[in-house]
C-alpha cells in the first residue's frame, strides 16, 4: 500500500519560535549584508548552550525589512509543509530599538502577518512569549502588550526559556491579563522540569494548551487530567531529543500520551537550530516513533481545532484531514 502524502495532510503549526523559523540561507545573506559575524546555529550542547544560540539570531533582525521578510518566508515555508494555520511565538519587546517602540513593533508583526497569511493561503496568529527570566513585571507589561492585539491576530500568551528555578506561579496576574483578553493561555512546562511544572501550568495559570509538557507522562494522574480536559501538549520531538528531555526518538512519550487520551500537536520547535521543520517532523513520528496515520491525523486535527483559529479554517482542515483518512 502507498503510504499517505504528509504534506497533504492540513495541519496547524502551534510550537514555532518566529526567529529560529529563518532559512538558513536567508540567515548568512542578511548576516553578509550587515557585516554581522554569523550567530552559531549548531553543535550545541543542553539547554542553556541553545539559549545563546537563539539570541544570536536577533542580531540579524535589527532592520525592520527584514523582520517582514522573515515572516513571509516563514509562512511560504509552511504552507509547502500543508500548514493551515500557524501560531509564530513572538517576542516584540526585543524589536522595541529598531521599531521605535514595542508596541511599534508588534503592529509590524501582526501587519507582516496578515500580508503573508494572505499571500500563501495560511491562517496566521500570534503568540506573544513572556520571558519567564524577567520576572513578573516585565511578564504583566508584555501581557497588556499582547491583549491589545486581541481580535487583530494575537491568540495567545506564551511562556518560555529556563523553567530552572523560574516557576509558573510567579506569572499569575499577566496570565489573568491574557484570559481576560480572551487568550488561550499556553506556557512552555514540563521540558527541562518534570510533571509538577505541567501541572502548575494547568491549575495555576489556566493553560489552554501546553508547549512540551510531555514529563506529565511521569504522573498517570496528570495524564488522565490532561485527557479529561483536553488540554494540548504542542509536541517538538527533534527538540526533546536534542535538548535531553529524551533520549532518541524512538523513547519519545508521545504513543503513550495518545494512547491515554491526551491530545497532541506536532512541532518543528527551532528549525534553524535542531533541523527538522514540521513536515520533517510529522515523518520522523512515522517513521521512529511509529504513529499511524490515524494518530499523525489525530495530531493533525488537534493541531487545529484546539486553537482559536477561524471557524473556517477548522471547517476546512476537519475537511481535508478526512479525504486525507479516505472518509469523503
Amino acid at each position: 500500500m502507498t503510504e499517505r502524502d504528509l504534506a497533504a495532510l492540513p495541519k496547524g503549526h502551534l510550537h514555532i519560535h518566529l526567529e529560529a523559523a529563518m532559512r538558513p540561507e536567508t540567515l548568512t545573506r542578511l548576516a553578509a549584508a550587515q557585516n554581522i559575524t554569523l550567530p552559531q546555529t549548531t553543535g550545541f550542547v543542553g539547554f542553556t548552550a541553545f539559549a545563546d544560540m537563539y539570541q544570536g539570531l536577533l542580531a540579524v533582525l535589527a532592520a525592520p525589512e527584514n523582520l517582514a521578510l522573515l515572516i513571509d518566508e516563514a509562512v511560504a515555508d509552511a504552507a509547502a509543509d500543508g500548514v493551515v494555520y500557524i501560531e509564530f511565538g513572538v517576542s516584540p519587546q526585543f524589536y522595541a530599538d529598531a521599531f521605535g517602540s514595542a508596541e511599534a513593533a508588534l503592529d509590524a508583526h501582526l501587519a507582516a502577518a496578515r500580508a503573508a497569511g494572505e499571500r500563501h493561503g495560511v491562517e496566521v496568529g500570534l503568540m506573544v512569549t513572556v520571558d519567564r527570566t524577567l520576572g513578573a513585571d516585565a511578564a504583566r507589561d508584555l501581557a497588556e502588550l499582547a491583549a491589545t492585539g486581541a481580535g487583530r491576530g494575537v491568540v495567545s500568551l506564551g511562556l518560555a526559556n529556563e523553567e530552572r528555578g523560574y516557576p509558573a506561579g510567579r506569572f499569575v496576574e499577566a496570565f489573568a491579563v491574557a484570559k481576560a483578553a480572551g487568550l488561550q493561555s499556553a506556557p512552555h512546562a514540563g521540558e527541562l522540569v518534570g510533571p509538577e511544572s505541567v501541572r502548575e501550568a494547568v491549575e495555576v495559570l489556566g493553560a489552554d494548551r501546553i508547549l512540551h509538557g510531555v514529563r506529565a507522562v511521569e504522573d498517570p494522574e496528570l495524564v488522565a487530567l490532561l485527557a479529561e480536559r483536553g488540554i494540548c501538549l504542542d509536541v517538538c520531538p527533534t527538540s526533546n531529543v536534542l535538548l535531553d528531555v529524551v533520549p532518541e526518538l524512538s523513547a519519545h512519550p508521545l504513543p503513550q500520551l495518545l494512547d491515554a487520551g491526551v491530545r497532541c500537536s506536532i512541532n518543528a520547535d527551532d528549525p534553524i537550530l535542531f533541523g527538522p521543520g514540521i513536515l520533517d517532523e510529522y515523518l520522523a513520528a512515522r517513521e521512529h516513533i511509529g504513529l499511524t496515520d490515524d494518530q499523525l491525523a489525530a495530531c493533525a486535527w488537534s493541531s487545529i481545532e484546539t486553537t482559536l483559529a477561524s471557524p473556517a479554517t477548522k471547517e476546512r482542515a476537519r475537511a481535508g484531514i478526512d479525504a486525507w483518512l479516505g472518509k469523503e
